[in-house]
C-alpha cells in the first residue's frame, strides 16, 4: 500500500526486455529484493539493486495498463515506497493498481499553481468526483472538476518541484489510479444486478 506521496523523482537507466533498472537514491536507504517500490504509480517487485539503482520485472498486463512502456532511458519516474505500518497517510490509500491511462489536454499556469486538464476514458471517469481523490503517475491529487470524459487538477510548487510533472507537456500519457472505495461501493450496490459491460468504454 502506498499514499501517493512521491518520494523522489528517479530516472530510468535502461530498458530491458521484461523489465527496467531505475536509478534512484531516496528509495534505496531500506531496500530488500522483493520490496515494492510504486514506479509512476504502478506497483513493481525489486528483484535487484546496488548504490545507484534497482531493478523490476514489468509484465505485459502491467505494459497493457500503464504507460510504462513508453519509457525510455532517461526518462524521470516518480518513485515511492510502500507504506510502513508506523507511517503516516499525508495522501490517500493508494494500491500501486493502475487503472488506465489518460492524456493530458492542456497545462495552464494559475498563479504559482499549475492547473492541468486530463482526458479520460468513461470506465476511469465514473469513480472521479470533484474534490475527490486520484493517483496520477502515483502523485496522490484532488480534482478539482470533472464531466463524464474529463477531469482537472491544480499542482501547488510543491509538487510541481517535486515529482515529473513539470516534465509533461499536452498530449503526453500518464497513469491513473482511482479511489478504491468507489469501486467497492460500486460492486456493492450492483450486487444482484446485471453486471456492468465496460468493453465498448474502454
Amino acid at each position: 500500500m502506498f499514499t501517493g506521496i512521491v518520494e523522489e523523482v528517479g530516472s530510468v537507466k535502461a530498458v530491458e526486455e521484461g523489465g527496467l533498472v531505475i536509478g534512484a537514491s531516496a528509495v534505496l536507504s531500506d531496500v530488500k529484493v522483493g520490496d515494492s517500490i510504486a514506479v509512476n504509480g504502478a506497483c513493481l517487485t525489486v528483484t535487484a539493486y546496488d548504490e545507484s539503482g534497482f531493478s523490476v520485472d514489468v509484465v505485459p498486463e502491467t505494459l497493457r495498463r500503464t504507460n510504462l512502456g513508453e519509457l525510455a532511458s532517461g526518462a524521470p519516474v516518480n518513485l515511492e515506497r510502500s507504506m510502513p505500518a508506523y507511517g503516516r497517510f499525508g495522501g490517500h490509500m493508494v494500491q500501486g493498481h493502475i487503472d488506465g491511462t489518460a492524456d493530458i489536454r492542456s497545462i495552464e499556469s494559475e498563479g504559482d499553481a499549475l492547473t492541468v486538464i486530463f482526458d479520460a476514458p468513461p470506465s476511469i471517469m465514473r469513480y472521479v468526483v470533484e474534490k475527490g481523490f486520484i493517483a496520477v503517475d502515483g502523485a496522490s491529487l484532488t480534482i478539482v472538476n470533472c464531466d463524464n470524459f474529463s477531469f482537472s487538477v491544480s499542482l501547488i510548487p510543491h509538487t510541481q518541484d517535486n515529482t515529473i510533472f513539470k516534465t509533461k507537456s499536452a498530449g503526453d500519457s500518464v497513469n491513473l489510479e482511482v479511489d478504491i472505495t468507489a469501486k467497492y461501493v460500486e460492486r456493492l450496490t450492483m450486487a444482484g444486478r446485471a453486471p456492468v459491460d465496460t468493453a465498448d468504454e474502454l
